[in-house]
């Protein structure tokens, strides 16, 4: 069986479509790792959930920020963005079949020394604790998703540190897995960064490039971070190549040393769009 990666949706089910077209994808011997974003931005979020739900088990998928915010949206907590597309999926006679699936995802998976999560790591988290850190995310989420989502908002705190708890650490913990994208060595995050990294001598890096990082047990798959585009390095694969963005959506076979497969994207939004 053939395990591909697949990077940020975002509602683009045209390009899924043909990307799926493009790896000869049969349910008999594939399975698909997804790392979130299924949702918003593109055109056609709805029919991007309903398609990669009818996958099963032959999908694996991750939360990304995106999807938190659709389900936050959903219940009432938060308001819709001006750029949010979810329209469609808010007002489908299958919504709540839809958002009882996608919170049912975790925030990380791992399997054969792969771990699969939306947007990274800091550098004090093993695979270990990233696991049982993304496991109390989701508990909370299937206990009461609403007091979760009501203290979901916010950068605090910006380091991580072992004695935190309650709304804190569950903030912390879904910042990290769904909006990381720089970091100093001690683990200090900046989550308003976008864009390419800074250049030193700020000591703030791409978070897989810190040569103490205690997760490099594993090979890491991610995508969030679109700037960068693909990367193949620091013992991770980075797949968030600018669908939606009028780049492109990408797959990487984890089992082989194949080629990168991608196809075209319309440029759904604008770079930089809020």
């Amino acid at each position: 069986m053939t395990r591909y990666a697949i990077g940020d949706l975002q509602g683009c089910d045209e390009e899924l479509d043909a990307l799926l077209k493009r790896l000869k994808f049969s349910a008999d011997r594939d399975r698909l790792w997804f790392v979130g974003d299924l949702v918003n931005r593109g055109p056609a979020s709805l029919e991007t959930l309903r398609r990669v739900r009818a996958l099963g088990d032959n999908a694996v998928v991750v939360l990304g920020n995106h999807d938190l915010h659709l389900l936050a949206v959903a219940s009432g907590v938060h308001r819709r963005r001006r750029s949010d597309t979810l329209d469609a999926v808010l007002a489908a006679a299958d919504r709540d079949a839809l958002l009882e699936w996608l919170s049912s995802r975790p925030l990380a998976y791992a399997e054969a020394g792969d771990l699969l999560v939306h947007a990274g790591l800091v550098p004090q988290w093993t695979v270990a604790l990233t696991l049982s850190l993304a496991d109390e995310v989701s508990r909370a989420l299937r206990r009461d998703p609403r007091a979760l989502f009501e203290h979901m908002y916010g950068n605090e705190p910006e380091c991580w540190r072992e004695d935190l708890s309650g709304a804190e650490r569950l903030r912390f913990t879904i910042n990290v897995l769904t909006r990381l994208r720089v970091c100093t060595a001690g683990g200090r995050v900046d989550f308003a960064m976008k864009g390419a990294p800074p250049p030193p001598p700020s000591p703030l890096r791409p978070w897989f490039v810190h040569p103490r990082r205690l997760s490099r047990e594993a090979r890491i798959i991610f995508g969030h971070w679109s700037a960068l585009g693909l990367v193949r390095e620091h013992g991770v694969i980075g797949l968030d190549t600018g669908c939606v963005w009028g780049g492109a959506l990408s797959a990487v076979d984890l089992d082989t040393e194949r080629a990168v497969l991608s196809v075209k994207c319309a440029g759904h939004q604008l770079v930089g769009a809020d």
